[in-house]
């Protein structure tokens, strides 16, 4: 089926908003409005030509991200230093082609051991600073309507819809606890429904000249603009350093280590590379698993304390010098453990909202239940589903997670399938698919019980 094609309406709507966010991002007319030096600039256009072979002026322009008037006057200079030549016309080919002298190709070569970046100008940390402020994320407030609506297709208690509402306009940090398998993640992942604007995410920043990478391919969902009716308007007015995205989701879990969200050199390519929190900037940052990561708690709430107060985190690049950006993220923190077996009370106060994510009433499960036969196209009669609740989960002291239905119908299809019946679920099927979906405990030994028995 096709995807549905937007209204004129929505089109206009979309229009006014990029004109809007197009002015927060000017185009460059000039090497004075990119915020970098004339030198910075030409050994970066020496470096795509030397990584290149031969370059024309609009394919380094679309390289660098850079008006064609700027990366003509680059060329300028650069032949005025001996550092390129025009290379012969091929055949009826009217556009002029660059490439580097012998000079011009030492003079990159060492340009490329101070730093390996090849890509897009990047964006003054200045500029990059007042952008994110502007497009804060907390500068969209969320109303009670916006959360029922965003979670209109999930079965959650409307309560624990509306503790997550008005933790979104708090700008605290947000705390999820709960057993494993009551949609803690799933749910959190969500929350940026509510955030459905874009967000102007740079290429790369620049310290001095040092330059930081930030954008990244699979965090950042940037949208094609080629193809809407206004790209002729973001061609005059949006700069290319930039991509529009959605507003980015960063999720991490017990991989987390202290470095990943620190400044990371990478010496063999010479390339900075931003920090998580940096990446996730006017976005969600989801710390899942909370407990489980290689860095312990204490030291990884205390990251952020002054980050959140200040809403501002600093950063270093590994040579003494410091730097701060703006630290605006929906911070959450997902844990199936106890808080008070992570933090103190004391500590716990300063973290902000703490939401409990509980196992489901019999109702809830039913109605997910129903949704999962409805997904898979699968029969199952109420009778069924009254065992697994009243035969399986209450006898075997199971509560009734949201995770449970797709699980168990999957595997009971599974089952089903392999035994021939593929569009009905049974009672047979279900209770093969629960004793291979449970860990039994009854016939547990503790190794150390072992060790003592021997």
């Amino acid at each position: 089926m096709p995807e549905p094609q937007p209204s004129p309406t929505e089109i206009n709507e979309f229009q006014r908003a990029m004109s809007r966010m197009a002015k927060l991002v000017a185009r460059p007319a000039k090497i004075e409005d990119t915020g970098l030096s004339d030198g910075f600039l030409s050994d970066l256009a020496a470096k795509h030509i030397l990584t290149s072979g031969v370059l024309t002026i609009a394919e380094l322009s679309k390289r660098m991200g850079l008006a064609g008037a700027i990366v003509e006057r680059l060329l300028k200079f650069m032949r005025d230093e001996a550092r390129i030549e025009v290379r012969p016309r091929i055949g009826c080919e009217q556009t002029l082609s660059y490439a580097l002298t012998e000079r011009g190709r030492n003079s990159a070569l060492d340009a490329m051991m101070r730093s390996g970046y090849v890509g897009p100008a990047p964006v003054p940390l200045k500029q990059y600073a007042s952008v994110a402020r502007a497009q804060s994320i907390h500068n969209r407030k969320i109303s009670k309507s916006d959360m029922h609506l965003a979670f209109d297709d999930l079965v959650l208690a409307p309560s624990l819809v509306d503790k997550l509402g008005p933790s979104m306009n708090s700008g605290r940090a947000v705390f999820l606890y709960g057993p494993a398998g009551t949609g803690k993640t799933y749910v959190s992942q969500r929350l940026v429904r509510l955030f459905n604007d874009l967000v102007f995410v740079p290429h790369a920043v620049s310290i001095d000249d040092i330059v930081v990478q930030i954008f990244d391919h699979q965090l950042h969902k940037a949208i094609n603009t080629k193809n809407s009716s206004d790209a002729i308007m973001l061609g005059k007015g949006f700069d290319p350093r930039f991509n529009l995205c959605e507003r980015p989701v960063a999720v991490t879990g017990g991989e987390l280590t202290g470095d990943m969200l620190e400044i990371r050199y990478d010496h063999a390519a010479r390339i900075y590379e931003a920090p998580l929190q940096l990446k996730a900037n006017n976005g969600l940052f989801i710390i899942d698993d909370m407990g489980r990561q290689r860095i312990t708690p204490a030291e990884l709430f205390n990251r952020w304390i002054v980050p959140l107060e200040e809403k501002r985190d600093y950063l270093d690049l590994g040579s003494g010098k410091h730097f701060s950006t703006p630290f605006d993220v929906v911070l959450i923190f997902s844990t199936n453990i106890h808080p008070l077996e992570l933090a103190d009370e004391a500590f716990l106060r300063r973290i902000g909202y703490k939401i409990e994510f509980k196992p489901l009433t019999p109702d809830a499960y039913t109605e997910i239940w129903n949704q999962s036969c409805r997904e898979n196209r699968v029969l199952c009669e109420p009778s069924v589903l009254d065992y697994v609740i009243n035969d399986l989960h209450a006898v075997n002291n199971v509560p009734l997670l949201p995770c449970h239905p797709r699980d168990l119908i999957g595997m009971a299809m599974d089952y089903a399938t392999y035994s021939g019946d593929p569009q009905q679920i049974r009672e047979t099927h279900l209770n093969w698919a629960w004793h291979n979906y449970f860990v039994s405990v009854k016939d547990y030994v503790d190794p150390t019980e072992k060790q003592l028995a021997v």
